[in-house]
């Protein structure tokens, strides 16, 4: 039996029962009448099971008792001594009064004690800042709620037991109110509600799952900010329960899961350039309102995401510029493709890929061989370009087709161009037929070259001997001069020396260089708004 004399420090409170109290259960009566000294009747059943509590003198074990007006009740209370070790340790606090906290957590920081983490948790730093939260017990004192070790943010902590009642009963009571930034893979739609239940996975015991009649889970989200690539999307996300690693549980569930989180399909391979800035699950604790347990006055903080938010939206944002080069025949595209790749940037050229699609054997050989034959396609020999030139002269149906058959094995290898680029700041894509094929959505910037016309008219003549009938054929298939340099970003004059040209692609690089800070300025500035306000 445990008696109040095995303890060597604690508090006593005696009362008397009143009338109204007749026939109470004595845990019932006891948990309403020490309320105010912030015991709860669970702790009361504790102390009456532990022998700590007397009827007219008499211990009573059993917390179903019914008690009677005029009895005389004794509570000893043990004096709590923690084995906490205070350690010292930043602590970002954002508001302090007599009864609570509210603190920004930091990523990385576990918020109390357990058998895997039994030190550097926030409670050791707590406990040094703070050394009268030790004076209540157990070894989460304070903690009325917690995130995950790797998610940062708003928190709130009890300073003394009352508060910490009050407001664990707000918590059951859903009264106050969580709201989570996220950023998460793909394109969420632009809001959503999550009810699937949620409990320990099967398959995987370190992991939540959603899991049929498991417990209760409600999320709801809305999303803030897309990438146009479709990369990652900013989402504020509201809980309504609080289950373990329920947002990034729900997320993944319905697609969308957070960048970083290797616990949930989020995560991103070592050796990849993105590891060091998704070495976390981005989420971060942003809002919090309640009402103060003493005061009741509204309470309500906002809190920006860490650096590392900022700077995983930087590196998805510089993505590789994509850009296009365009003119009409004979303005010297290739020529300033090559002075870009003599300068060691990345350049397709539409003109090239067309070449090699066309030897004998190649996808482009065999689908026109397909729809022309051999007149086209020979046995041994590679297409017969003049005779496909003239089938798309004879008929616009038949120049309709060839585009058809062509294109799309080209813009499959643009596609592999961009990707296999990634992580240049930019690159270069030769496209005669830009606008024309309308895959000028599917580029970042347009360059266009542009040259006086006999010049131009000149070159192709005396350079690739075409003839002033086939130089206005071609030029028909295209847009006019003035609206493709219309429609361009940027444009390089070639009406000068290879130098002065040399010149212009210096300063071209520059003016993407420009363009693509700019950009990322942009949208990183209209991000970081959307959390500011």
């Amino acid at each position: 039996m445990t008696t109040p004399e095995e303890y060597s420090d604690f508090s006593k409170f005696e009362l008397l029962v009143p009338t109204h109290a007749d026939g109470s259960r004595l845990d019932k009566h006891l948990g309403d009448a020490l309320k105010n000294e912030a015991v709860s009747r669970e702790k009361v059943k504790k102390l009456i099971k532990d022998g700590l509590v007397t009827i007219d003198g008499n211990i009573c074990k059993k917390p179903n008792t019914k008690i009677f007006s005029g009895m005389k009740l004794t509570v000893s209370m043990p004096v709590v001594h923690t084995t906490i070790i205070p350690e010292e340790g930043n602590i970002d606090i954002l508001h302090r009064d007599d009864d609570l906290i509210v603190i920004n957590k930091e990523a990385g920081l576990t918020v109390h004690p357990c058998p895997s983490c039994p030190e550097g948790t926030l409670v050791h730093r707590l406990a040094h800042s703070i050394p009268e939260i030790t004076q209540m017990e157990g070894f989460r004192p304070g903690i009325v709620h917690r995130i995950d070790k790797d998610t940062s943010g708003l928190l709130i902590v009890a300073l003394n037991e009352k508060t910490r009642l009050a407001l664990s009963e707000k918590f059951a009571a859903r009264t106050i109110s969580k709201e989570y930034l996220a950023l998460v893979h793909g394109t969420p739609p632009a809001s959503g509600e999550i009810t699937e239940p949620i409990g320990r996975d099967p398959k995987m015991k370190i992991r939540m799952a959603v899991v049929p009649n498991a417990k209760e889970a409600h999320s709801e989200y809305r999303t803030l900010y897309s990438d146009p690539k479709g990369k990652f999307s900013l989402v504020a996300i509201k809980i309504f329960t609080g289950r373990t690693h329920q947002i990034r549980v729900h997320m993944s569930h319905i697609g969308y899961p957070l960048w970083g989180d290797t616990l949930y399909g989020g995560g991103v391979k070592d050796d990849s350039p993105l590891a060091p800035f998704a070495s976390r699950q981005m989420l971060h604790a942003w809002k919090l309102n309640f009402e103060h347990p003493t005061t009741n006055a509204t309470m309500s903080f906002t809190c920006q995401p860490p650096e590392d938010f900022t700077a995983l939206i930087e590196r998805l944002t510089l993505s590789v510029q994509r850009v296009a080069l365009t003119g009409m025949p004979g303005c010297g595209k290739s020529v300033v493709l090559s002075a870009l790749a003599e300068k060691g940037i990345a350049t397709w050229s539409a003109d090239a890929v067309v070449h090699k699609l066309y030897e004998n054997g190649a996808d482009g050989w065999y689908v026109l061989r397909g729809r022309f034959g051999t007149d086209v396609s020979p046995d041994d020999a590679p297409v017969n370009r003049r005779a496909l030139l003239a089938k798309m002269q004879e008929k616009q149906s038949s120049r309709n087709e060839v585009e058809q058959l062509i294109h799309p094995l080209l813009r499959h290898d643009l596609m592999l161009f961009w990707k296999n680029h990634a992580a240049d700041p930019f690159a270069v894509a030769e496209i005669p037929l830009l606008h024309e094929s309308h895959w000028d959505r599917e580029v970042d910037i347009i360059a266009g070259v542009r040259c006086d016309t006999e010049a131009r008219q000149g070159r192709l003549q005396n350079i690739r001997g075409w003839s002033d009938d086939l130089i206005a054929t071609m030029e028909s298939w295209q847009w006019s001069e003035e609206n493709k340099m219309n429609a361009c970003h940027i444009i390089l004059e070639n009406n000068g020396t290879l130098e002065a040209l040399n010149k212009s692609v210096d300063k071209f690089i520059e003016a993407v260089m420009r363009v693509r800070a700019k950009k990322l300025q942009q949208t990183v500035e209209a991000i970081t708004t959307l959390w500011s306000e």
